[in-house]
C-alpha cells in the first residue's frame, strides 16, 4: 500500500487526506498544533454565505473520523521533506512514497505597524481578534461598553513595501465587508467606516456583498489609508487619514479600530528551499511547477502543494486544491 504524508492539518490538508484515503492510499497527517483545523478553528462565519466555520470544519473532521489507514500526528512539525522521507523537528524520520505540503500561511503581525497602536492602545484589534470575539459573543470595548463608531482598515501587512509585503492578500477586502455587516447586525446604531486603497472583490457574491453593505447597512467606505492612531482623553481613538478621492485630510474619533491583517508566507518556507531543494516566490510563498498545468506540483517530483502555501487563497479554493493535490499524487504514484 502506498503511503503519502500530508504536512498541515488545515482545510487543504484535511481535504487532501480524505481524498487520498478514498483511493486506498495510506495517509499520515501532520499538524504542528495540538488540533487539526488550521486557521479555520479561529473563524466565525465564512463569506459570502455566512456559513459557520465550525460547520465546514466539522464536516472535514467527520470525513477522517475512524478512517482506516490514517494516522494523525498533532504537535508535529516537519523540518525537511523529500518524496521518500519527512523529518520532524523532534528528529523522527517518517518514510513515505510522496508528500503533500499544505502548511498554509502566517497572519501578519500587526504590532510591526506601530503607527496603528496594536498591542499599545485599547480597542485596536485585528480582524482575527474580531472573529474570535464574534465566536465568543463578546464584541465589546475594553471597558465593557458597546462601540458606537468603528473604523476598519484594509491592507495591514499587504501591498506594503515598507514591511516587504508587496502582494495582495486577496481576501482582506471581502473580510472587511463581511465584518462590517456583522458589526451592524450586532450594533445597528453604530457607524462603521471602511478605509481602503481600492476594493478588490474577486469571488462570486463578493461584489453583491459590497453593495449590500452600502445600500442596506449604510457602511461608509473611505478611499484612504490611516496614517496615525492616538488615544484621546475620553478613551477613544483618534485616527488621521487622507480621503484620496477628495484630496482632503481628515481626523476622526472612533471607539474601535479593526486592522485587516494580511497573509504572509511561513518562515518555514525558506528552510524548505534550503533543505528540500524546493523553489520559493519573491513573496515568500512556495512556487508551483507551473501556474496553469502544474499548480499543485512542486519542482521536485513526488512533492505536491495544496492551499495557501503557494499564495493567499480563500477556504473554497484551498479545499479544491486539496482535492487536486490528492489526484496529482495518486497519478504520480501510479506511474512509479
Amino acid at each position: 500500500m502506498k503511503h503519502v504524508i500530508v504536512i498541515g492539518g488545515g482545510v487543504a490538508g484535511m481535504q487532501c487526506a480524505s481524498e487520498l484515503l478514498k483511493e486506498g492510499v495510506k495517509v499520515t497527517l501532520l499538524e504542528k498544533e495540538q488540533n487539526t483545523g488550521g486557521k479555520l478553528r479561529n473563524w466565525y462565519k465564512l463569506f459570502p454565505t455566512y456559513t459557520p466555520a465550525e460547520e465546514v470544519l466539522s464536516a472535514l473532521r467527520h470525513k477522517l473520523t475512524g478512517a482506516k489507514n490514517l494516522t494523525i500526528k498533532t504537535g508535529s512539525e516537519a523540518t525537511a521533506i523529500t518524496p521518500k522521507k519527512v523529518t520532524l523537528s523532534s528528529g523522527e524520520e517518517l518514510d513515505c512514497d510522496a508528500a503533500v505540503i499544505a502548511t498554509g500561511f502566517t497572519l501578519f503581525d500587526a504590532r510591526i505597524k506601530e503607527e496603528y497602536g496594536y498591542g499599545i492602545y485599547d480597542n485596536v484589534i485585528t480582524s482575527a481578534d474580531l472573529e474570535q470575539m464574534f465566536t465568543r459573543g463578546e464584541v465589546r470595548l475594553k471597558n465593557g461598553g458597546k462601540p458606537k463608531r468603528i473604523a476598519i482598515l484594509h491592507c495591514v501587512g499587504s501591498r506594503d513595501e515598507k514591511v516587504c509585503q508587496r502582494h495582495c492578500s486577496k481576501v482582506c477586502c471581502v473580510t472587511g465587508v463581511k465584518q462590517a455587516i456583522e458589526l451592524k447586525h450586532l450594533f445597528p446604531e453604530a457607524t462603521v467606516f471602511n478605509f481602503y486603497m481600492d476594493i478588490r472583490m474577486f469571488g462570486p457574491g463578493y461584489e453583491e456583498m459590497y453593495r449590500e453593505a452600502q445600500t442596506q447597512y449604510n457602511v461608509h467606505f473611505v478611499r484612504g489609508r490611516i496614517s496615525e492612531v492616538s488615544p484621546t482623553f475620553d478613551d477613544k481613538l483618534q485616527i488621521k487619514a487622507e480621503d484620496t478621492l477628495t484630496g482632503r485630510p481628515l481626523k476622526m474619533g472612533v471607539d474601535m479600530l479593526v486592522l485587516l491583517v494580511g497573509m504572509k508566507a511561513n518562515d518555514l518556507n525558506s528552510d524548505l528551499v534550503e533543505k528540500s531543494f524546493l523553489k520559493q516566490q519573491p513573496s515568500g510563498f512556495m512556487q508551483p511547477r507551473n501556474s496553469f498545468l502544474g499548480n499543485v506540483e512542486s519542482n521536485v517530483g513526488g512533492i505536491f502543494y495544496a492551499g495557501a502555501v503557494t499564495a493567499p487563497k480563500n477556504v473554497g479554493e484551498s479545499l479544491n486544491e486539496g482535492t487536486a493535490a490528492a489526484r496529482a499524487a495518486i497519478e504520480w504514484l501510479a506511474r512509479k
